[in-house]
């Protein structure tokens, strides 16, 4: 009996007539986009351009144009050009929406030129999206393909719509408490300012600093992360604030959202920037095509965008928001001192310091610790560590926080700290043995 392959070549002069055919929406697009009277593009060319590319892309892929040594590099010109689509659609919208984010409350911090800024780098990225478009033609007639002079149609453009998902929300209790909700926000808010100031993010113009600096702060992985951590603390707001009586009462809510929301779009295409500059570096096989590619767009021009446009951009937004954040904090928080004194059969080693560090982060509010003079934060298990390590005999212990995360500290002090199993501590404090 024959076995019968799953695969079967195509020859390459065969498959430039199949290529021809599924590339004709791909290139009227270009028609439409490269047409002088066009001038810069919306929302929905970025959006149809995403569409197009990854159409163009997956079919490519279908028929193993990576690999090939005639088609890899046309396809990894189209593979570009779908990341700088990506990051052009996420700064239109965000430029589109920004009076809505409350762009006026900014101007005193400089909000007008950071807008400005941001629109300059979108025309810088519209310009590299240009060259690529420019390039894949090119490409395209040299494997002989004949291009459709054809415009694409005003009625085959995707209607643009928003991207639907169900809540973030894993690891996360439902918020009974509204105060609660607002002071968890808040948190978050603060948490991922820090975040990004901790990038120590600022204006380099010199190419090989900035090179150096954006190999330390910018990987892709951590772009995810940056993104990530914004996106879900939209969600949380979305969740548990917006469009409740309390966003309407207290209008610094909608102005937080409104940063986290900015900040949140220009992190996006700083991940999709991020993710061109790697993928070229380490996934593309072909030395010839990343050499071409880089010929096309300036490698260290994307990471003056990246870093002194947009990440700025997130940073200066973000700590925009700082003082607003820690204004609502204690408003919707009650603050209180609690002091403890550890049994002399107990210590407050590792385990029982991660449960200390649950209950805070359960609970999303600030607590901080104090031992002995020296303070630290109660929801970072390293700190908490460093602090108790350094005072091995102190038994007193002081927490300041929101009285919710305090009330079930004084809890777990009064079960022995869980040392004698999870078991044993009170149904308050059912979520510990979930960790």
């Amino acid at each position: 009996m024959t076995e019968t392959s799953l695969e079967k070549l195509v020859e390459e002069r065969q498959f430039a007539g199949l290529l021809q055919t599924h590339a004709e929406a791909f290139f009227r697009l270009s028609n439409s986009l490269l047409d002088p009277a066009q001038g810069s593009w919306n929302k929905r060319h970025y959006y149809q351009l995403i569409s197009e590319a990854d159409a163009l892309e997956t079919f490519l892929d279908d028929y193993g144009a990576r690999y090939n040594r005639t088609y890899s590099y046309f396809r990894e010109v189209v593979a570009s050009l779908r990341w700088f689509a990506h990051a052009g659609y996420s700064i239109t919208h965000l430029l589109g929406r920004l009076d809505t984010y409350g762009a006026v409350l900014w101007d005193a911090e400089g909000g007008s030129k950071d807008s400005a800024r941001i629109a300059a780098g979108l025309e810088q990225l519209r310009g590299m999206a240009v060259r690529l478009l420019e390039a894949a033609r090119a490409e395209a007639r040299r494997l002989g393909l004949e291009l459709t002079p054809e415009s694409f149609p005003e009625q085959n453009f995707v209607p643009v719509t928003a991207k639907r998902s169900l809540p973030r929300n894993v690891g996360e209790d439902e918020l009974v408490n509204e105060d609660q909700k607002i002071a968890e926000v808040a948190t978050k808010f603060l948490q991922a300012a820090a975040m990004i100031a901790g990038t120590g993010v600022r204006e380099i113009e010199d190419t090989q600093d900035r090179h150096r600096f954006f190999g330390r702060v910018c990987t892709e992985e951590l772009a995810r992360v940056y993104e990530a951590t914004v996106h879900n603390l939209q969600s949380a707001y979305d969740t548990h604030i917006q469009n409740t009586v309390l966003e309407g009462n207290d209008e610094r809510l909608s102005q937080l959202r409104g940063r986290v929301s900015a900040a949140l779009h220009v992190l996006q295409a700083v991940t999709y920037l991020a993710h061109f500059i790697e993928r070229h570096e380490n996934e593309v096989r072909s030395e010839e095509a990343k050499r071409g590619i880089f010929e096309l767009v300036d490698r260290s021009e994307i990471e003056r965008i990246t870093l002194n446009v947009f990440l700025l951009f997130a940073h200066n937004i973000l700590q925009g928001g700082v003082p607003l954040a820690s204004d609502l904090l204690p408003e919707y928080t009650n603050i209180q001192q609690l002091e403890v004194m550890l049994a002399d059969d107990l210590s407050l080693h590792a385990r029982p310091a991660a449960l200390i560090v649950s209950i805070v982060n359960q609970h999303g509010t600030p607590v901080e610790m104090e031992i002995a003079d020296q303070r630290c934060n109660a929801g970072s298990i390293l700190e908490l560590l460093v602090a108790v390590g350094s005072q091995p005999d102190t038994r007193h212990f002081v927490f300041r926080g929101d009285e919710r995360p305090l009330r079930d500290i004084a809890l777990l002090f009064e079960h022995g700290l869980g040392e004698s199993g999870l078991d044993g501590l009170p149904p308050e404090l059912d979520y510990l043995r979930q960790t």
